[in-house]
Order: structure tokens, then sequence, then C-alpha cells
């Protein structure tokens, strides 16, 4: 059986329908027998000599001339892993579903007549730039220079923890260069709050609190501190530039959300986020970490890649938190997904 090219779709005549989309799941149907396929299936089908050609073109000239060679390798992955997929294309089935996608992956034992979909994937190279806001219910396809693949699942995420906050009032506190101390009322701080880091060391049991500027513009602006907000953030501006204003928003939203924020530096990122706290003395492993960017931030793949695979090496889930000029939030999940 001979293809036909014609406006960026491949037209299979005689039993197509039967034999390619009934059966398995390719192309979209035009009515009768014929098929209308995209270049990726149809190139599929050749590697697999269940086609002779399109216009008398074998795989590596179908190949060059469509311009689908890294479609090609992640769709072969799917399809030899199990699943049926149609092409994110106007016109082909679920395609109302596609946004952003260039695949559309139906769940094992089902197909495009099922109407279900199981995953929205994107293909990108190792070198393209992927912008943060793209990303969301979509999965990641990243082909690098090897031609090997890595999936990543993107996902909205709404933390959500169970720390009771319990704040004193008033506390006498010294603002430092990029720091402040507590000298009283540090038990209540640190034990229940897990605010701060002991000044004589993480297994002392008296002296100073010594506070992040983060921690202690949070502080300040409930009020538990005697010391005014304005010149902690001032304070913070001078040292890390309005990006402070943005890692202030998220840690707020972070406590407003009950979880516990403490710094993510051990491991690359903004902050390491405990979602059941008691106390300091029960303290478990923090689930997830976070990196806050802008709205318009543009991953590279290869950064996105180290985020991820660093969270999961430590048993964390890797989030974004897209943080505007104004304090709005958007919370993107991140991670490796194997099909």
């Amino acid at each position: 059986m001979q293809g036909r090219l014609e406006d960026g779709v491949v037209h299979l005549p005689g039993d197509a329908r039967q034999r390619f989309h009934d059966s398995r799941g390719y192309g979209r149907p035009t009515g009768g027998d014929d098929l209308e396929v995209a270049p990726v299936e149809a190139a599929h089908l050749l590697s697999r000599d269940d086609i002779d050609g399109v216009d008398g073109m074998g795989l590596r000239e179908l190949l060059a001339r469509t311009g689908t060679t890294l479609d090609f390798v992640v769709y072969k992955d799917l399809r030899d892993r199990g699943f049926y997929l149609s092409p994110a294309r106007e016109g082909w089935p679920g395609a109302t579903d596609a946004a952003g996608a260039d695949f559309l992956v139906y769940p094992r034992g089902k197909g495009p007549w099922d109407g279900e979909v199981e995953h929205r994937v994107r293909v990108v190279g190792e070198r393209e730039s992927i912008p943060v806001s793209s990303l969301g219910e979509v999965v990641l396809a990243i082909v690098d220079e090897d031609g090997d693949l890595t999936y990543f699942d993107t996902e909205g995420y709404a933390p959500e923890g169970t720390a009771a906050e319990d704040l004193p009032a008033d506390l006498d506190a010294e603002l430092l260069s990029d720091r402040a101390l507590v000298w009283d009322g540090v038990d209540r701080l640190y034990q229940r709050g897990f605010f701060g880091q002991r000044l004589y060391g993480r297994n002392a049991d008296s002296g100073p609190l010594q506070l992040s500027l983060l921690e202690a513009a949070y502080l300040a602006r409930a009020d538990a501190l005697a010391i005014d907000e304005a010149d902690v953030v001032s304070r913070g501006r001078d040292v890390e530039g309005d990006r402070f204003d943005r890692r202030l928003a998220v840690y707020a939203a972070l406590r407003g959300a009950k979880t516990v924020p403490k710094s993510g530096f051990k491991f690359g990122s903004d902050f390491r986020v405990y979602t059941e706290f008691e106390s300091v003395s029960d303290l478990s492993h923090s689930e997830f970490l976070v990196r806050v960017v802008a709205p318009d931030h543009t991953f590279v793949p290869r950064d996105l890649s180290l985020d991820v695979r660093l969270a999961g090496g430590v048993r964390k889930r890797m989030v974004f938190a897209l943080t505007d000029d104004n304090g709005e939030i958007d919370w993107l999940s991140v991670s490796r997904l194997t099909p």
C-alpha cells in the first residue's frame, strides 16, 4: 500500500480504515474505507512494514521531508509500551483536549473511540526552551541528544499541611544585615513553630534564636516581633532585590496553608517544606521542595531535569511557585513519570 502526502496529511487507500484505525487506533476516518494519518503515524507504519511507502518515499525520506524525527521517537516508544495515541491535530480524535500537546495518549486497553485520555504529551528536544506558563496538566517527553527519552508529569498543586500556628507577641528582636536575632521567647518560636535556628547550634537547648529575613518579616507582620515589617523587607531587598518580595509571598502562603517552610539551600531550592508538624522534637522528613520563579520564567530542559532528579533522589516532590510582582501564586508540581 502506498500513501499520498498532501497538505500535511498522508492519505491511505483501500481497506486502510479497517486495518489501521478500527483495530489499532491510527489516523482519522474520512468516510468509506480510506484513512488519513499524520506523517508521524505513517512513519510508524513504514517502520513496521505495514505500508510500502508514501509518494514513493521510505522512512528516511519521509522523516526528513516532514521534520517528524523527534515526534517519531516518542510515538514509537509509547506504541511499544502498549498505548494507543493520536496526534493532537485539528480534526483528529480528542483534539478538543489537545491544547499545548503533541499527542493524546489513551489508557492501556483503550483507544480514540473510547473518549478517555490518560496523558497529554508534549515533545521537547534537549535544547529547547520551555516557558513555565505552558506547563501544567501535560507530560513533557524530552528527547536528549542521544535519542533517549525522559518523561516529566506536570500538574497543578495545592500545598496543605497540619501545622497549628501559636505565635507570641512583641518579642524583642535585633535586625542584622541578613538575619534577625531573638533572645527571649525562643522555645515557643522554635519548638512549636520551627521558626529559625538556635545560634548555639542545632542541638542546643538554650541561647538566642537566629531568624532568616523571611521569617522575621513574616513574624513582624503578625506582630510576633517588636520590629517594623517594612524595615525587615527593606533589608531583604538590599540582600536579594525584588526577588525577596516574591519569596516572602511564597513563604507566607506556605505558612497560611499550615505547612512549615525552611531553607532549601542544601537541596538547591528556595524551601524545603514540612506538611505534618507538631514540634521540633517530633520532626519528620520534609515532603517537598519549592523553587520560586516568575510567571514568565523559561526552563532549560537540563535544569528542569536536575531539579526533579535531585528532589526524587531525596524522596521529595519538586514544586515551582510561579509568583508575580503582586504576590499571586500558581503552584506547579513536576515529577518523573514512567508511562
